[in-house]
Parts: structure tokens; sequence; C-alpha cells
């Protein structure tokens, strides 16, 4: 009876996750697609709308576009066009949606997997669904790479867990949080081990592939293995005390999975080469202070998720005083985490793994405007849901009323996270909402102005467009996409000059830009400088030799010579 009992509360909790998260975002279903990387991804890649094809998989893997390598998501993005079409973005955010639920689920059985600490497992998941800072990845259609890559990501932690408690001794039992008992881990165990289960090693080495070929960011997944070894899996451990040989022999263990992430991160770099715009411009000191500040906000996003935005722009200096409290906040709670190791384990696995998975987009070495981001929170979050859930049991220890306690706490922040959450969704109903948002809630966002702008002139309002175009190159005069898009809407109020300095300007910063260059070509082919346009043709077709308009105008210049 206790068995049943147990079963049924189970899948109350699976229902409870993926009901829950479905109808908090079904709202989606009514957004339409934005003008900041949905064009790229989706509105104008002739490869993704023709749907899935044999030569658009091959593009997929070909492709370092968008500055990134990631065949798995533009694999995803076809398969959407395939089933429901480009003119249907609703059902686009519907699979974005499924994925997360997915996610969610996956989570919670991962946790309560490891640990048998149902109810903490179900905090940290139903956190993880339903956190105002995941509305990002899951309400914009580019960021389809967010919930894919989570998903393989679960999956392979999942078929990790599995693989280690394959190494059970004959008469060994592991205790569970719950006071359940499972067969213990040896730290002698290798993946030749007959008693292992090799399968299931093999099966979380492919998801992890997977991982990265649809977002790179997951190439520290590696290092959340050995955290996990440490806690809660305990085979760092199992002989009761840690030693160089177990350390070692689970460190060879992982040598496939670091393998692979270190070709990720090469592929990756090589991707990026030609981005618009990278932090590696930026001087390295202010590269180490933005990632401080980044960290300490990133937390305080978490904690108190207020004021998100979709770009957080970089400033033009952080202020030394704020810097170096950030570092003494990071420095402070990384000794007291690694000093209460010992008794309190999670609370070093959860932090490390919010440090760790964060280093590829922390800033050292990054691609974009952003500063920050809030989809970068997708799955480092769940290191900090992991020392909350636990912490508060622990914090409340073993009062009559511990139960009461907690179920107050944790239902208290849930409910918070579900009207923060539902809030934040209506700024993404469509690009004016979101971008007035944005830069009413961030300080001299040149980025967010820029795109206010294009929806502005989306929809005709060129006069409105205009204002918003010039306030973003006044911001940041050396953001190639103000320019472009100002000199590009000069073009169509009529004022070729204006147009042409701004249009030189944009190619002057960007000239990796295929499009930068074949519409600078254009313009100057309608103002009777062949010459020079045919110099710009040229460039967008070295840049992108698949580019049959650039091909078509080059032509005609070379038509006008003869």
């Amino acid at each position: 009876m206790q068995e049943v009992s147990r079963k049924k509360m189970i899948v109350a909790i699976y229902l409870a996750l993926a009901a829950g998260t479905i109808v908090l975002y079904c709202p989606v279903l009514w957004h339409g697609f934005t003008n900041y990387d949905d064009p790229d991804y989706l509105l104008n890649n002739a490869h993704v709308n023709a749907g899935l094809t044999c030569s658009g998989i091959v593009w997929a893997f070909k492709s370092a576009y968008a500055a990134n390598w990631h065949p798995l998501t533009w694999m995803s993005h076809m398969l959407d066009c395939q089933l429901f079409g480009i003119n249907h973005p609703g059902a686009h955010h519907l699979m974005n949606v499924l994925f997360h639920a997915a996610n969610a689920l996956l989570l919670f059985i991962l946790l309560n997997y490891m640990t048998g600490a149902k109810w903490r497992s179900f905090f940290v998941a139903a956190l993880f669904a339903w956190h105002p800072l995941h509305v990002e990845s899951v309400a914009w259609a580019s960021e389809r790479k967010d919930v894919l890559s989570g998903f393989f990501w679960m999956l392979t932690l999942l078929c990790y867990a599995h693989y280690a408690r394959g190494f059970a001794k004959a008469d060994g039992r592991w205790k569970m949080e719950d006071g359940s008992s499972k067969p213990a881990v040896t730290p002698s165990s290798s993946i030749l081990n007959p008693r292992s289960s090799a399968a299931f090693y093999l099966l979380a080495l492919l998801f992890f592939a997977c991982g990265v070929m649809s977002k790179p960011m997951v190439v520290t997944l590696p290092c959340v293995l050995l955290l996990l070894d440490f806690w809660p899996l305990q085979r760092l451990m199992a002989s009761g005390a840690a030693t160089a040989s177990t350390l070692q022999r689970l460190l060879l263990e992982k040598l496939p999975f670091f393998t692979l992430a270190a070709a990720s991160c090469a592929i990756t770099l090589l991707a990026q080469h030609n981005a618009m715009w990278s932090s590696g411009s930026l001087p390295f000191g202010f590269r180490v202070a933005n990632t401080l500040m980044a960290y300490v906000r990133y937390l305080s996003k978490i904690f108190l998720p207020i004021d998100l935005a979709l770009i957080y722009p970089y400033p033009h200096a952080w202020p030394l005083v704020g810097v170096v409290a950030a570092g003494a906040v990071l420095l402070a709670l990384t000794v007291v985490f690694v000093f209460q190791a010992k008794r309190f384990p999670y609370l070093a696995v959860g932090w490390f793994w919010f440090l760790g998975t964060l280093v590829p987009v922390i800033g050292l070495v990054q691609v974009g405007v952003q500063s920050m981001a809030d989809r970068y929170t997708y799955l480092p979050s769940i290191g900090i849901f992991i020392v909350a859930a636990w912490g508060i049991s622990d914090l409340v220890g073993s009062s009559l009323r511990k139960s009461e306690t907690c179920a107050i706490t944790g239902g208290c922040a849930l409910i918070a996270c579900l009207v923060l959450t539902f809030i934040q969704l209506r700024y993404w109903r469509n690009d004016i909402s979101l971008f007035t948002h944005t830069v009413l809630v961030t300080t001299d966002n040149y980025a967010a102005y820029d795109c206010l702008g294009k929806s502005w002139q989306q929809r005709g309002n060129l006069d409105r467009a205009n204002q918003c175009y010039e306030e973003a190159v006044q911001l940041e005069p050396d953001y190639p996409l103000a320019q472009f898009d100002l000199g590009m809407n000069l073009v169509s109020l009529g004022d070729p000059a204006g147009a042409s300095n701004h249009l030189a300007t944009a190619v002057q910063l960007w000239p990796g830009s295929a499009v930068a260059q074949y519409d600078f070509g254009v313009f100057l082919l309608q103002h009777g400088q062949a010459q020079d346009a045919a110099a710009h043709l040229k460039a967008a077709l070295a840049i992108q030799p698949d580019f049959p308009e650039a091909e078509k105008e080059l032509n005609t210049v070379e038509a006008l010579k003869r």
C-alpha cells in the first residue's frame, strides 16, 4: 500500500511539473517572432525555411552561420518548418515549451534517482521550470539551442548516473537521503569492468555529443560529472576518503567527454572568428571586472528576478568599489562552501556547478554586445537551486514543524516565480513591448534602441524608427548594426547623402558582414558608382559564396562595364 501511495505521489509530481509549465507558457502560442536573431535563424534563412532536406542537413554540419556551429539546432528548426511552415510562430514556440517541460521532468527524475529526496528534487525542478530568468530561453524562438541542449544535458546526466550506479558491490549498500538504500559504488570500477553498465556510459557520451551539437555552452558538462561523483553519487569518497588514485581513475573515465568538449571549443572559436562584435576587443582588465560583476548580478537575478531584459549592454566602465566588493563576495562564498563541503557537500557542488557552467559565456571570451544574458542561466542556475533546496531543509533542522516550514517557504518561492514569469511573458508578446521594456529597465542600451527602431520600421513608422536608430548611434557610434540600420532607413526616407555615410561606417566597422557589403554595393550601384559597388559585391561573395543576389548584382555591374 505504501509503495502504491509513493508511486501515485511521483505521478502527481510529474503532472504538476508538466501541466504547470505548459499552462504557464501557453501565452507564447500567440506571440510572433522577434527581430533579434529570429531573421537569421528562421525568417530569412532559406536553408531552414526549406524544411528538413538532405542539402539542408549538409549545410547544418558544414555551416558556421550566425557565429555558431550547432547542426542539431539548425535541424530542429528545419523540422519545425517542415511540419508547421514559417508563418505559424506559435507552433515554433510550442516546441520550445515542450522541450522545457521535458527538461524539468528529467531534472526531477535525475535528482530523485540520485538522492531519493523527492520533495527537494521537485522544488529544484519546479524552480527550473517556472523561474522568470528562463523566460528568454523558452519564449524566444532562436533560443531553441538552450532548451535542446538542456534536453541532451539532462539525458547525459541521467545516463551517467545509471552508469555510476552500475558499479555495485555484491554486498554493498548506498544510503539514500530518504532513508532507503541502493547499491554502492566502488572507486576501482572502470568501464571495462564486466559488471559495469557500458551501454549507459556510451549513451551518456552520445547524448553529450548531441548536446555540444545543439549549443557549445554545454562543454562544461564533464566537470559537472566530476562534481556529481563527489555528491550525490559519492564515487570520489566511496572508500571513506578521497585519494589521488581514485581521482585519477575518475578523470581518466571522463577523457572521452573532455575530448569532445575540446573539439567543440575549437570549432566554436573558428565559427566566431568573423563575428560582428567580440569581447576580445575589450581590455582584459575590463573583461575580468565584467566577469566578477556578472557573477554577482546573475546571483541577484536568481534571488530577485526583476528588471529582466533581453540585452544587458557593456557599460563604459565598472566602478572599482563594485568590482572589489563583487570579488570579495564570490571569494567569501567559495571559501565557506569549500570548508563546509564535508558536512554539507551539496553546497560546494551547487556553487561550483553555477560558477563552472557560466565560464564559457561569462565574458572573458565571448561574442556579442551583452555583458550578461538571462538565457545564460538556463543550466547554471540549477546549481543555486540545489543549494537553496537542500540548504533550506538543513537550515530548518530537525524541528517538529520542519515539513510545514519547508513547504510554506518553498510554496511562497514558487508562487512568486509563477507570478513574475507570467508578467515577464507579457513583454514577449511583440517586438515593441519587448524592446520598450528593455530600454526602460537598462541604461544606455544602444542595441535595444536599434532593435526598437527595426520594430517601428517594420510597422512603417520610419520617423520613429529614425529616432531610435539615432539614439543607438549616439550611445555607441562603433556599433555597426545601428550604423547600418540608420543608413538603410535614411535610404527609405530619401536622404542618400546621410545614408551613404552611415552605410560606409557600418562596412568599415563590420567588414565580415556579407549582408552589409551587399546592401552598400547595391546602394552605390543605384547611385552611379559602379566601380565601388563591384568591390563591395565581390567582398560579399568572398564572405558568403552562396549568395545568389550578390552574384546577380555583380553580373549587372559587369554588364554595365561592357
